[in-house]
């Protein structure tokens, strides 16, 4: 894919979908900046035989000084960074009645203004290393309304159309932006208070498989995402801006007849 050599920074890296985009860049010899705020779950994330081009990194992605210090930082031992990946995110699951306030606002400001927080900061050093690109890691409940999700599909909602924004302003500093939307992944945001998977249960098979709502029959790994941002940030898809790339199994598409 044409990425060895390269620089990339991902947040959100020290489990499930973040862990698994870095350790895929990793294996494409891309340098990579595998960045979260839970430093100690981060050092579980090192791929089997991880080499100088591994560089486990902490950062608070609401904090705008603590992103410009993992940048000057990247910035002074490379001078360029050819890739950024928004992957760092937090879950709420809470009815409009139950809603909490301050809880909304964290996970806005994780899911969302983190992501833009990081785009500032890491500009001028993605434009000097262009042609550049970003992946905003959103999601298809940024697509869908749900039930009780308004904190989290709000943010991935807001970070989709961001992608289409930056994507037309950047295009002419030659830094591509684009987005993948996940669908049901199983990881650790699937997990129910018991540990067990969400996905697992009777519900999830009687609504999505027992009807085929989810076309493909089964929940997605994080591996499934990693594939798809590898390719975004390669030169393989040197022609693609501002496009959010669903990957959910089939989810989305339309429902069967059958179902009543």
């Amino acid at each position: 894919m044409n990425l060895a050599g390269k620089v990339v920074l991902v947040t959100g890296a020290a489990r499930g979908i973040g862990a698994a985009i870095s350790v895929r860049l990793w294996q494409e010899g891309m340098f990579v900046y595998a960045a979260d705020i839970d430093e100690e779950a981060l050092a579980g994330a090192a791929p089997a035989g991880a080499d100088e081009r591994w560089i486990p990194a902490g950062v608070d992605i609401t904090d705008r000084g603590s992103i410009d210090r993992l940048i000057a930082a990247i910035g002074l031992r490379f001078g360029v960074l050819h890739g950024l990946v928004n992957n760092a995110a937090m879950l709420d699951a809470s009815l409009l009645a139950e809603l909490d306030y301050d809880r909304y606002r964290r996970v806005v400001a994780t899911n969302l203004d983190g992501a833009l927080l990081c785009v500032l900061s890491a500009l001028e050093l993605i434009k000097a290393s262009a042609p550049s690109a970003i992946v905003n890691i959103a999601s298809i409940m940024g697509m869908a309304g749900l039930r009780d999700a308004i904190p989290y599909s709000t943010a991935k909602a807001g970070l989709i159309n961001m992608t289409r924004n930056l994507a037309v302003e950047l295009a002419p500093q030659s830094i591509r932006v684009n987005a993948v939307a996940p669908g049901f992944i199983d990881t650790r945001m699937a997990r129910l208070a018991d540990g067990s998977s969400e996905y697992a249960t009777e519900e999830f098979r009687e609504v999505y498989l027992k009807h085929r709502r989810l076309p493909l029959g089964h929940p997605g790994t994080a591996e499934d995402i990693a594939g798809p941002v590898a390719f975004l940030l390669s030169s393989d898809a040197r022609y693609i801006t501002g496009h959010t790339l669903v990957v959910d199994g089939g989810l989305l598409q339309p429902i069967d007849r059958t179902i009543q």
